[in-house]
């Protein structure tokens, strides 16, 4: 049996529960000084101060870490990324910079088909290669679990490719990674001018393989003016609900479309961006319980206005973040400055961001059960911090705090 036991953080903060925290309820953080935690078998059994858990336990019985001077936070959990794809698109970045609109860029025949054609050119082999690589960056800034979307192939062959790639990365890297069909991420080339031949292809052929394959665990799909409608969405979802996969929608990110209101209606696990979310549809997130995915560093990349975080929280909402990372609108997975901008542009609380990226990204990945909390029955994921308060994540601005990270119980990091 793995036993260990870590001993004087400094501090350990973290949410609490099994459930996304919502509203108000996102600030009430559970900190214990100089605390430890008993760890058996990658699993938490005991989590109370050094002086409590010494008495209790034989510590002759277990490995010893020291955490002095550290604060120690649950595993981060990035809920939303794009971390599968070919080549890259450095052009289109500066494209954006000197005023050109996502859309006008997609448009033009760049953005996501751009990454589709160099992403069908790659082989199973490379696309691991430089997943794994993506990951072992990812578990150097805390992150612990990771959800992972398709969508740069758009046709049977790529598609499989991608999902079995994150697979067996799942089973080979420290890292969890939760992976998503997103296969309505854009209209293909080979279906521009029949929308509905693609979405039956992927109803029809596509989600049915994946299902056999237990290839991913959710369906996604870019809802959004001049890419998938409401009722192509609303299509989509529904019949991957059939095939058993759990929901994601990409929802209201450039335009107000009713893609909230289709989250709640639908009963999607999150909905993701949110930048342009009516006041209705806010109100139905809260009062359906759906995760509001915040993704702030792609609104940074794309020079927009960012989401309104604190009308959601304000309205009852529980409101994860995530990264978005992606090699078009936001090339990039920093942790510290997602933490700053949630922070600083957002409005978000120390507490608010620290659950936002615990125990709410694991509610939107439909986890809390067993990990974004350090509590007894939890998975070991750790994080220990170079600096004796979690308020460090923000106040340090965009700096790296992380000194250590336990996935499982194990070093990871």
């Amino acid at each position: 049996m793995n036993k260990r036991i870590v001993l004087h953080a400094s501090e350990i903060a973290t949410p609490t529960g099994t459930k996304a925290r919502v509203g108000k309820e996102m600030s009430r953080i559970k900190t214990i000084k100089d605390g430890a935690i008993v760890i058996e078998d990658g699993m938490i059994v005991a989590v109370d101060t050094s002086d409590a858990i010494m008495s209790r336990f034989d510590l002759n019985q277990y490995t010893l870490t020291d955490a002095s001077g550290k604060s120690v936070v649950p595993g981060f959990i990035d809920s939303h990324t794009h971390f599968i794809f070919g080549g890259f698109r450095p052009d289109e970045f500066l494209m954006r910079l000197s005023g050109k609109s996502y859309m006008e860029i997609m448009k033009a025949g760049g953005g996501i088909e751009n990454t589709v054609q160099a992403t069908r050119a790659d082989t199973f082999e490379s696309l691991y290669s430089s997943g794994r690589q993506r990951l072992d960056g990812m578990v150097r800034l805390g992150i612990t679990t990771v959800e992972g979307k398709s969508g740069y192939g758009l046709d049977m062959e790529t598609e499989l490719r991608m999902l079995r790639v994150m697979k067996q990365l799942n089973a080979d890297h420290p890292v969890d990674v939760v992976s998503t069909y997103l296969g309505a991420h854009a209209i293909p080339r080979e279906f521009k001018t029949d929308h509905q031949a693609y979405i039956q292809f992927m109803m029809e052929k596509v989600i049915p393989k994946i299902a056999q394959e237990h290839l991913a665990d959710f369906c996604d799909v870019f809802c959004e003016d001049g890419v998938f409608s409401i009722n192509e969405s609303r299509q989509l979802l529904n019949k991957a609900k059939k095939y058993g996969l759990l929901l994601k929608i990409h929802a209201d990110e450039i335009e107000s479309m009713g893609g909230a209101e289709l989250a709640a209606e639908v009963g999607t696990a999150s909905a993701d961006h949110l930048l342009e979310a009516s006041e209705a549809g806010i109100r139905s997130l809260a009062e359906k319980g759906i995760v509001a995915t915040l993704l702030p560093a792609t609104a940074f990349c794309l020079n927009k206005p960012f989401a309104g975080a604190r009308k959601m929280i304000d309205a009852g909402c529980a409101v994860a973040l995530g990264s978005d990372f992606n090699p078009g609108s936001c090339f990039t997975y920093s942790v510290p400055l997602i933490f700053a901008l949630a922070g600083i542009h957002m409005q978000m609380s120390s507490e608010e961001t620290l659950t936002a990226f615990t125990l709410n990204g694991a509610a939107a990945l439909k986890r809390s059960d067993t990990i974004g909390t350090i509590e007894s029955g939890k998975r070991a994921d750790l994080v220990l911090l170079s600096c004796p308060s979690y308020k460090y994540l923000i106040y340090h601005t965009a700096m790296n705090c992380v000194h250590t990270v336990i996935k499982n119980g194990q070093d990871a990091f």
